[in-house]
């Protein structure tokens, strides 16, 4: 996040993550389901310890959460004061686990966003359309997103990683090629 709305942005993400529902993913008005798996809990649990260990701030966040349900619960996690080279900055946590990073501008902020073995997923929140065309072209990520959340993608299109992230060809790729195309048979003379 850039210098100039780094703590309001960090003040309206903890305001923002204080209101999500953590429960059954069945139930209604939830907001955030389960991890898979005990293992995947464990594993989130070490890198959200991992994060305070290399010096990031837990700003909210960080336990299991207890609601009822049977399920691997996870307060969604809010790590500030992160750097580019720690690992819960760099490394895919596959977890409601996030870390905020001061950038200088722009430039530094794409240059720290493609700096990753991985490239799943990648989202820019701007008003400027310069950044979100330069952004949507630069990001070295399978799926960028412009002002949208990172997941719930449209599975009728391509969708799928780039480095680490990555694995064969894109997911619906010639298929939804097929879906979108009108074939034309045309004549000139």
């Amino acid at each position: 996040v850039t210098e100039g709305i780094y703590d309001r942005f960090v003040a309206a993400m903890v305001e923002r993550i204080g209101k999500i529902k953590v429960g059954s993913a069945l139930e209604k008005g939830i907001d955030v389901g389960p991890v898979v798996s005990q293992a995947q809990l464990d594993q989130d649990l070490s890198y959200i310890a991992l994060g305070k260990q290399e010096g990031a701030r837990l700003a909210c966040g960080g336990e299991r959460v207890n609601c009822g349900s049977e399920g691997y619960f996870l307060a969604p996690t809010l790590f500030v004061d992160a750097t580019a080279d720690m690992r819960i900055s760099r490394e895919e946590i596959f977890g409601p686990v996030a870390s905020v990073v001061r950038v200088k501008d722009y430039d530094e902020a794409l240059a720290m966003a493609n700096d990753t073995e991985f490239g799943l997923s990648a989202g820019i929140c701007t008003t400027s359309l310069k950044y979100a065309n330069h952004f949507k072209r630069h990001a070295q990520a399978g799926m960028v997103m412009v002002n949208l959340p990172t997941a719930g993608v449209d599975y009728h299109v391509p969708f799928g990683g780039r480095k680490g992230s990555s694995y064969g060809p894109r997911e619906q790729g010639r298929y939804a090629q097929e879906f979108y195309t009108t074939v034309k048979t045309t004549y000139v003379g």
